[in-house]
């Protein structure tokens, strides 16, 4: 009996110890962990770069006004984002771009990407009369028999894009559109597989209609 009492009385002298280290090996839950976030644009960085690297071409709010060089203004942050990557990683290929986005690191393209995304951005307009009808049909139907998507189907109604996804088309130069899907048809510009795919089942003529339809939209 003594025996037994003396053990017991060990064992509740030691339990909260024993207690203590158990607490303090356990690892702390996830939700008492602190989050990590994201570091947040510079927009006055970005505002700053912008107008020392990409004005010259996109003009000054990243409403090109030249019709080879494409609107910017309102565009999503993530496709510019990607896309600047894609340049500087030479999976784009463009002798100008490739030379400017070395000068950028990732943190120069946030942000630049998220400043010239909050600018407004101006309408365009379509200008072939005799094919915005054909390019109106393409855009909101594709071409069945060619199992052509509607262009609408990713890029929205209103060429508005999809965020983080698909871009937006909205008053899109049309000269540039066209310098686009062509590139894509031809196997020049290769960084998207979804659009080769679409723009090689589309004649020169098609390929016209639609990038002038998209000019006008709004």
């Amino acid at each position: 009996m003594k025996l037994l009492a003396s053990l017991l009385f060990a064992a509740a002298l030691t339990a909260p110890a024993f207690s203590t280290l158990a607490q303090e090996a356990t690892p702390a839950p996830a939700a008492a962990l602190e989050p990590v976030t994201a570091a947040k644009p510079d927009l006055a960085k970005g505002e700053a770069s912008y107008a020392t690297i990409c004005a010259a071409c996109h003009a000054a709010d990243g409403n090109s006004v030249i019709p080879t060089q494409p609107k910017l203004a309102q565009q999503h942050p993530e496709y510019l984002i990607k896309q600047l990557q894609e340049f500087k990683s030479g999976k784009r290929a463009n002798a100008i771009m490739v030379g400017f986005s070395a000068l950028l690191s990732d943190a120069d393209m946030k942000n630049i990407a998220y400043w010239v995304a909050a600018k407004p951005a101006k309408p365009g307009f379509a200008k072939e009369k005799d094919l915005v009808l054909l390019g109106e049909r393409i855009y909101r139907g594709g071409i069945a028999d060619r199992q052509v998507p509607a262009c609408a189907g990713c890029h929205g109604p209103n060429g508005a894009g999809i965020p983080a996804q698909y871009p937006r088309l909205s008053g899109q130069h049309a000269e540039y559109g066209v310098a686009q899907l062509t590139g894509f048809r031809d196997g020049v510009r290769n960084n998207s597989l979804q659009m080769t795919q679409i723009a090689a089942k589309m004649n020169d003529r098609e390929i016209k209609a639609v990038a002038d339809y998209i000019a006008g939209l709004r």
